[in-house]
């Protein structure tokens, strides 16, 4: 929105051009997102704890967990505010990617609201059923997918690219739109799994953020991206301005989400940022480096299946309780040794896929 501003003010004078390059409005909405959140989350909190909107504890859960019953939940609510000001605020709104990624990550906010809601109102953990939740998941991720398949401009924003190998670009035809809606939906289901201990899935989110966010600005520069072998997609580049804002709202929540937590994302944060770093992945051609930046994601989406299909086969468990977080508990692990841990395998995960760039 401030673009726009920008672009009449430069009539007064060049100093204003700086509004224009795609690095500085990403650190203006990195730190408008942050101030939005340490701004709004006491008052938040305040009013979700008068209101009584507190977390619902899972009887078969570990022990440890059962004094968080109360904690305010929600708060998913602060990041999402935070992150759709500052990118409306910072983002050139011409650009059909903003928007894609936006309504996905508001749709999924939705998602998780109403679920969250059903939870407190009910009184019980089980909240939205699997099969509306999933279906409304399914219906945006797939809309979004066709929009993005028809409206295409270049082959480059539907191939299917493979890291490490420099001319590996496979046309996908409407395959493309398949891997999307997985791509999205899954990842989407991966946080929200991942959200079980205290910060334990928003600095993960915040990191995987950072590191596809240098992918979209990358390859929104067509020299960056000639030079480092990557699909050249001219509108990618705004991108790195609604990544800086998830990094700014994520760490301005993790202020009051850190051990012990004042209040959690709930579904509501959770589903959101799962969306958005879903169609991220899909809008920079990275569906790979998503996996292997999310790795922790991915290792506590598994965990969950395997423990589900070893149980329904063998009547026996592979692990203490998933997901897998969980398992580490049980193990004697105390809940911030888990939690720095993953952060820490989440920072090498990072820093492989960063890597790829090179290696192709």
């Amino acid at each position: 929105m401030l673009v726009y501003l920008t672009d009449y003010l430069m009539s007064f004078g060049g100093g204003f051009r700086v509004f224009q390059y795609l690095t500085f409005r990403a650190i203006l909405g990195a730190l408008t997102a942050l101030m939005i959140s340490l701004m709004i989350g006491p008052w938040m909190i305040r009013r979700l704890t008068r209101k009584k909107i507190g977390q619902m504890v899972r009887d078969d859960g570990p022990e440890s967990h059962f004094d968080k019953a109360g904690t305010p939940t929600m708060g998913g609510t602060l990041i999402i505010t935070a992150i759709t000001i500052s990118t409306l605020l910072w983002a050139d709104l011409g650009n059909r990617y903003i928007w894609v990624i936006l309504l996905v990550t508001l749709g999924y906010g939705v998602i998780g609201f109403i679920d969250d809601y059903k939870k407190i109102s009910l009184g019980n953990s089980a909240g939205l059923s699997a099969r509306a939740k999933y279906f409304w998941q399914s219906a945006i991720g797939l809309t979004a997918s066709i929009f993005l398949y028809q409206s295409a401009l270049l082959p480059a924003e539907t191939q299917f690219i493979v890291p490490f190998f420099k001319h590996v670009m496979i046309d996908m035809g409407w395959m493309y739109v398949v891997l999307s809606y997985f791509v999205i939906v899954g990842t989407s289901n991966a946080v929200n799994l991942t959200d079980g201990l205290d910060g334990l899935a928003i600095m993960p989110t915040v990191m995987v953020a950072t590191g596809l966010g240098i992918f979209a600005y990358l390859s929104g520069h067509i020299n960056f991206a000639e030079y480092l072998a990557i699909p050249y997609l001219p509108k990618a580049g705004e991108l790195i301005v609604f990544c800086a804002a998830i990094v700014g709202a994520g760490l301005g929540f993790l202020w009051f989400n850190t051990y012990p937590a004042m209040v959690f994302m709930g579904d509501v944060g959770a589903l959101a940022l799962g969306g958005a770093l879903g169609v991220l992945a899909v809008l920079v051609r990275q569906e790979i480096v998503l996996i292997i930046m999310g790795g922790v994601f991915v290792m506590e989406t598994v965990s969950v299946i395997i423990q589900v299909a070893s149980f329904k086969m063998t009547g026996k468990r592979v692990f203490r309780m998933a997901p897998i977080h969980h398992h580490f508990e049980l193990k004697g692990w105390p809940e911030p040794r888990v939690i720095v841990r993953f952060w820490i395998i989440t920072v090498i995960l990072v820093l492989i896929g960063l890597a790829t760039l090179k290696l192709r």
